[in-house]
Parts: structure tokens; sequence; C-alpha cells
């Protein structure tokens, strides 16, 4: 009997032995096991309630950039406004132009050293100016004069030159008095730039160079040659190079010796180191050809005479460039002796 049992025994012993080797290679073939989780467990919820908080976040985000875009930007370009430089008729602007003209180029310094420095003194309202201008093309100067005087008499005095009043002049009120119907048809153009809210006095005060150069030159019969004679002698802005201008470019030829008259991109280029006084600087220019003995149109200008006698200089020069250069630079008002530098006063 009790070997009978012993075997038993052993049998059971074995059974469970086996068991219990098969189990645990199957644990190892396949990895612990462990319960399943319960429905209650907090690591059921992690995969639930994130992507609905990361869905609400992105949007809260996207709102908080768009509301900063609308809040910002404003702001941003207020705090970036165009500058406009000093006037040359500010006090001292014209003593620290000159230094730094001196400073600037060794060349130009001996010309400020042999001749009398400018004065910006002469005001008059930019619709006032630009109406003169356009009155005083292509005439001499006593012509432009009496013209300019019989208009201003026609306005009721220089006070009456509104856009207003011009545009209720019609071509033959203004025919009488001796103004062509090509100027009118200018006068009548301006005058309705400004009464349709294009341009007005105020806005050209403080409009920056470049954005008043095209709002101008929009105007019929006012082209780029008229604008920077406008922007040097009535607005008295200090960097103006007048690339058009003839008296200019033979001055910087003059200047530094070229052989041939500089071409607009060469003027760049030369006169770059002039900034921000290019406008002082062609003043000198001015003179300096004057002093060669080709006067100059703002010199012409600044001792009264006329403009007649200067044209076969102007002629040969303009000869000369168009056989150098097929591309015309020149304003056309500057290429036919353009006379509205007298209305600039200087």
């Amino acid at each position: 009997m009790e070997q009978g049992r012993t075997k038993v025994q052993r049998r059971i012993n074995i059974r469970y032995t086996q068991r219990l080797v098969a189990t645990t290679s199957t644990e190892n073939a396949n990895g612990p096991t462990f319960p399943p989780p319960q429905s209650s467990s907090p690591t059921s919820k992690i995969p639930v309630r994130p992507p609905r908080k990361i869905r609400k976040l992105s949007s809260d985000n996207s709102d908080i950039k768009s509301s900063k875009r609308k809040i910002v930007s404003p702001s941003v370009k207020a705090l970036v406004p165009k500058i406009i430089a000093r006037s040359l008729s500010c006090e001292g602007e014209i003593d620290i132009a000159l230094r730094h003209l001196r400073d600037s180029d060794p060349l130009l310094a001996h010309l400020i050293d042999v001749h009398q420095p400018p004065t910006f003194d002469t005001f008059h309202t930019p619709f006032l100016a630009l109406t003169k201008s356009i009155l005083y093309q292509q005439l001499a100067y006593k012509a432009g004069t009496s013209i300019y005087s019989r208009f201003v008499a026609l306005c009721g005095g220089e006070s009456g030159v509104l856009p207003d009043t011009v545009l209720a002049l019609n071509p033959n009120q203004l025919r009488q008095i001796g103004v062509s119907g090509r100027k009118a048809s200018y006068l009548h153009d301006l005058a309705r730039k400004y009464q349709n809210g294009i341009l007005s006095d105020s806005a050209i005060v403080n409009m920056d160079d470049k954005s008043l150069f095209t709002m101008l030159t929009m105007v019929n019969g006012i082209g780029s040659w008229s604008v920077h004679m406008f922007m040097i002698f009535s607005l008295h802005r200090p960097d103006v190079l007048p690339i058009g201008d003839l008296g200019i470019r033979k001055g910087v030829q003059l200047l530094y010796g070229l052989e041939d008259l500089p071409r607009p991109s060469q003027m760049e280029q030369l006169c770059e180191k002039w900034r921000p006084y290019r406008s002082v600087a062609s003043w000198y220019l001015w003179r300096f050809v004057e002093s060669k003995g080709a006067p100059s149109t703002a010199v012409v200008v600044a001792n009264g005479s006329s403009l007649q006698q200067q044209q076969p200089e102007q002629q040969q020069l303009q000869q000369q460039e168009q056989q150098q250069h097929q591309q015309q630079f020149l304003d056309p008002l500057n290429s036919i002796l353009n006379l509205g530098a007298c209305a600039w006063g200087q």
C-alpha cells in the first residue's frame, strides 16, 4: 500500500512540475500577463481627455495670435513714420550742410570756399509755386513775369490764386492775358487734382521726397526737372539731385574732369557722397558752371536775366548728348529750355 501511494505521489509531482515548466515557458515567450485594466483606473482617462484639451488650446492660441495681429500691426506702423528731413531754411541747417560737404568732398570744398553760401528764404504756398512754374515755362524772364502779373491780377492777388479760382477761368480768359491753350489745360489739371483731394498744400509739405515726386509728375505739364526745382527752391528740401539738369551735369563734368557729360546713373554714383545735402551741392555746381562762362538755369534766374542768350550753349550740349546716348533722360521741359526755374525765386 505504501509503495502504491509513493508512486501516485511521484506522478502528481511530475505532472505539477510539467505544468509549472509549461507555464513558465509560455510567460517567457509572450511576456508576463497582467490583469486587464479596470475602467475606473486613471490611466484609462489619459487617451480621452488630452485631445480635447489640445484642440481647445490650439483654437485659443490661434485666436490670441489673430487678436495680436489686429492690435499690434497698426501700432507697429504708427511707430515707423516717414521722416521728413529738416528744411534748408531752418536756422543753422546751411552751416551743417557746408561742414558735411567740406568733409565728404575736397573738390567741392574748394567751390564752397570760392562762392557765397546759398540762401533759401523764398516762401510760397505749394499751389501758387506750381502754378507760377507752369506759367513761366518756355518764356523769357520778362515775358513770364508780365504774364504772371496779369494772371495774379485776374485772380485778385496772389492770395486769390486758389484751385477754385483757377478752375473758374476759362481758356479764353487765360488766352487774353497770354496763356496758351496747352498751359491753360496744365493749370486746370493741377487745380482739378487739388479740388479732387489728390493733392493739397498740407499733403505736399508732409510727403517724403519719393512720394512727392511720384504725385507731382502725375500733373500734366509738370515733369521731373520741374519737380526737382520745386523741391529745392520752394520746399527747401536738402537732398535733391536734379540729374536731368544740364547745368548740374556740366558742373559734375567740370568738377571731376570727365571727358563727356555724365549719364544719370553716373551722376548718382559720383554724387552719393554728398548725401544728405545734395541740394546745397547742386547750388554750388550751378555757380561753378557760371564761373566757367556757361550760365546755368538757376544762376540766370538768380540774376533775373533772360535765358534766350543761353540757347546755343544748351542746344550744343543737347546735340552732344543725343550723339552719345540714344536714350534721353532729360525732362522734356528742361530739354527745350524750360524757364520754370524763374518761379522759384533763386
